[in-house]
């Protein structure tokens, strides 16, 4: 779809910085994907299908790509890049999970739980790096830089 200036309409997308309590100790650990067909590690995301809400679309990529269930928090900072030479928007929410289980699926081979600072040094795209500090505010203020 082109915009009336000419510009493609961006591909619409939503995802989560997915979250939980962290087993060993009282901080919080989040969840990283990793996709073959990129060989990248990012947050679960995907695009939004025809008619799908945002909200909805971002639960169903997390359950999809991650097993989990998850409630969603506080929205985050919308992404902005090319993708394939077209512009693409991800909304993102904090979204912290509740159940469930990975497993190997098309899109995701590997699912990781790293603590914050660990996540954000694993993350391929320097543009995932800031929703990581984002979600830590989100639920804990002052808590950005914490691990």
């Amino acid at each position: 779809m082109l915009r009336s200036s000419g510009e493609q309409s961006p591909v619409l997308a939503a995802g989560a910085v997915l979250w939980r309590r962290s087993p060993h100790d009282d901080g919080v650990e989040i969840a990283l994907i990793h996709r073959p067909k990129y060989d990248d590690w990012s947050h679960p995301k995907g695009k939004l299908k025809r008619g799908e809400d945002p909200v909805a679309a971002a639960l169903r990529e997390v359950r999809e790509e991650t097993g989990m269930e998850c409630v969603l928090g506080a929205p985050l900072p919308t992404a902005r890049y090319l993708a394939d030479g077209r512009p693409k928007e991800v909304r993102y929410w904090a979204a912290e999970a509740v159940s469930g289980t990975f497993a190997v699926n098309d899109e995701v081979d590997r699912l990781v739980w790293l603590p914050p600072a660990a996540a954000r040094n694993r993350l391929t795209h320097e543009r995932d790096r800031p929703l990581v500090d984002a979600m830590l505010r989100a639920i804990r203020p002052g808590a950005a830089r914490q691990r």
